[in-house]
């Protein structure tokens, strides 16, 4: 069982080592609850992590659909397969696979955050009202920035990503 925190965990692993096994990959993404371990992976390039803002970042990313008509909005957050606890009473985890991995690379590296944050600023910063408007775009700047460099790296390994929401 994890401590309490509010967070989507990425990582890499091969397609083919993934099992579509809710058991399984809680006890694979839960090794991620090793906070020396996920350290340790994430400057390996082969983990990731949004804390907290992640819902919000969703909204961000949402502004492409307004802007461009783009539906890989979706992917970079919620996207991918799911696969669901049997009573459905845990978040599911998704899993996104090496043509998704690269669609999410390419939709990162197409899109202008100054222009998502311009279009999703009304929806995303009445939350956060009691901090100053700059502070908050740069943490959504930053959980783009990693989470692009995240998918950017990934693209040439030909692997799939895992994702787990904790809350």
């Amino acid at each position: 069982m994890r401590g309490m925190s509010i967070e989507m965990q990425l990582r890499v692993m091969p397609e083919s080592e993934i099992r579509e096994d809710w058991a399984w990959l809680e006890e694979f993404m839960g090794a991620a609850g090793d906070f020396d371990r996920f350290q340790a992976e994430r400057r390996a390039g082969i983990a990731e992590v949004v804390e907290y803002h992640f819902p919000a970042l969703h909204e961000v990313y949402k502004a492409a659909y307004t802007l461009r008509g783009s539906p890989d909005w979706e992917l970079p957050v919620f996207g991918g397969s799911p696969v669901h606890h049997a009573t459905y009473d845990q978040p599911p985890f998704l899993i996104l696979r090496p043509t998704q991995v690269r669609e999410v690379a390419d939709f990162l590296d197409a899109v202008s955050f100054d222009d998502l944050w311009d279009a999703a600023r009304p929806k995303v910063l009445p939350p956060f009202s009691a901090f100053d408007e700059a502070e908050v775009k740069g943490w959504f700047l930053t959980h783009h920035t990693d989470l692009q460099a995240f998918y950017t790296r990934t693209v040439p390994t030909g692997h799939a990503v895992v994702k787990a929401f904790w809350y």
